[in-house]
Order: structure tokens, then sequence, then C-alpha cells
């Protein structure tokens, strides 16, 4: 598959999402970049913003196998990854499955479980594998982690340890839908009560896995020109030298935001980055990956706005 039959995939694939969501096209384009980069994205916004209902949509048009979590506070790991069960009749131990055995993951409410239970999520996310009573159990290649949390709550959360929101390529922030977008959400919507299925919407299947394969192929072939590279490690290490900010951003997250710059120029039909590839992608890239320093906190200062600074002092390549 070349840059331009990525291109045209991504378009069809926007087409039929669109057919059950409106507007959050930026949303959309971040999944897609996700998933060709072979990452995971967490997605923050307030209830009713379509968070799952989004990841059902995405999963039935790339025909992935959907599973969900509700995260709650009394989780356990077990019933994320599963356990082996002494069976009677036979007189063994059979493995059972937790929902984590499948294509692409809705985390729901994430921060809602405490961090001995998230932590059940890292080996999967790292490493697409999961161990079970010492025995290690292989997940799928395109395993997808979609987690969602709500900013709203206060009472009853945990905040996700560093080294969990490390494991996502993406932290991207959903806002309410302009008028008109709102006006078509109930217009469109407001006929039926629940969560409509995908497939009833007219949402049909678009790529399949070895298009899936393909594609995260080609975006593997996109080249990174010398002083691209430069640009971002000069972003990277800013994070860590600005006043601003107590902890700034690993290398890690340099190649991980490399990547992803990799995967948005397939997306826009081209085999190179431009300095633009990066710049639209800091935000959801870093913003979970740094931490505000005591003085930037009193002084009200917002990760997002410290990030943007950044940028705009760092010189981009030409």
């Amino acid at each position: 598959m070349n840059v331009g039959e990525v291109r045209d995939l991504a378009s069809r694939l926007r087409t039929e999402i669109a057919k059950g969501i409106v507007g959050q096209e930026e949303t959309v384009t971040l999944l897609l970049i996700a998933l060709m980069a072979g990452g995971h994205i967490l997605l923050e916004g307030p209830p009713g913003t379509a968070k799952t209902f989004l990841g059902q949509c995405f999963a039935r048009a790339v025909d992935l196998q959907f599973g969900r979590i509700q995260f709650t506070p009394d989780l356990m790991p077990g019933d994320i990854i599963g356990a082996n069960l002494f069976n009677f009749q036979s007189s063994s131990f059979s493995l059972i499955r937790g929902p984590i055995f499948c294509e692409l993951l809705l985390a729901d409410e994430i921060n809602r479980t405490p961090p001995k239970t998230q932590a059940a999520l890292l080996e999967a996310m790292q490493e697409r594998r999961v161990t079970i009573d010492g025995a290690p159990q292989i997940l799928s290649e395109r395993f997808t982690v979609v987690a969602t949390q709500n900013p709203i709550e206060q009472q009853g959360v945990y905040p996700l340890p560093e080294a969990q929101l490390d494991r996502f390529l993406f932290k991207h922030t959903l806002r309410y839908p302009s008028l008109e977008e709102e006006r078509s959400i109930v217009a469109r919507h407001g006929v039926r009560a629940g969560t409509p299925d995908p497939a009833a919407l007219g949402i049909d299947i678009v790529a399949g896995a070895d298009d899936i394969a393909a594609a995260v192929a080609a975006v593997g072939s996109i080249r990174l020109a010398d002083e691209v590279v430069d640009y971002v490690v000069a972003l990277v290490r800013a994070t860590r030298e600005s006043a601003d900010l107590e902890t700034g951003a690993s290398p890690r997250a340099g190649a991980m935001l490399a990547l992803a710059a990799r995967a948005r120029a397939a997306l826009e039909g081209r085999d190179y980055v431009i300095p633009d590839d990066v710049k639209a992608l800091v935000l959801p890239a870093l913003r979970h990956r740094v931490i505000l320093s005591p003085a930037a906190e009193i002084e009200g200062r917002a990760v997002d706005q410290v990030l943007l600074d950044l940028v705009e002092r760092i010189g981009a390549p030409r």
C-alpha cells in the first residue's frame, strides 16, 4: 500500500464513522494515527460527548474485535486479564480469558479503578501480551486501547500513574460540539433511547486486517529528514529545560512523536514528514508526559499553554 492508498483508506473510514458521529474530526484523525502507529489513546471529556460510541463506530469501520471494560473501584486485575480456574470434571486448570483478549479495547472511565488494577494494562499496552500465573499469553498485534476518563469527577477517582500515562501515544481532550453540530446530534439521535448499534446506522466495514497491516507498513516507510529529527529532539529537550515544567518528556516521548508524525504524513498522502506534522501533534503527544512546576501551578499556567509557548519559541526547519 502506498501513501495515496493510505490517504484514500483514511477518507473512507472518516466517511463511515461520520454516519454515526457528528463532528469530532480531530478525534477521529488521532484515532487513525494511533491505529496506524500502533499506539493507544486516552480520551478525556465530559459525559455525553460520545467517547464510548466513537470507539464502537471506529471498531466497526476497521473490523476490529471490540471489547469493553467498565472500570470500577472494586475491579480486580483478574477481571481484566483472566485467570486459570480449576475444572472439577477434568481435574485440571482451564484458562478463562478476560475481556482484554480483543483487538480494540474500550477502557471506560479508566481512572475509577485503583492503580493496582490499572497496572494490569501496562504489559498489554507495551508488549501486547499478558502474564497469567507466570505464563505469557499473546494478544493481537493490532491490540489497541481507547481509554476514557471524565475530568469533572473529583470523588472516587484515582489519578493515572506516570508509567500508565506514558503508555498512551495520545491524550486528547474532547470539547463540547458547536451549535450546528449539537443541533445535528439532537436531530439525528433524539429519536431513540440508549446507544445505537453502529451497524444499524449503516456503518460498513471499510478496512480488514490486511489493510491495516499494509497501512502500518506504509507508515514505517515514511521519510523523516535529519532536520525534522533535530526539531523533535529540540522540542522534547526544551520540556526538560523549561522552568514551568517540573518533569519534562522522555526520549521515548520523542520517538513516539516522530512515529505519530509519520502516520499523519501518510494520512495526508505524503511520503515524508514536514514540521507541521510535528506541530499538530505536540499537544496530544506530550501533554500527559509533562508535569507543571509548583510555581507555574500557583500562577495558573496550563500545560497546553506551556507547550505551545515552547513550540512558538523553537524555530521549525524550513
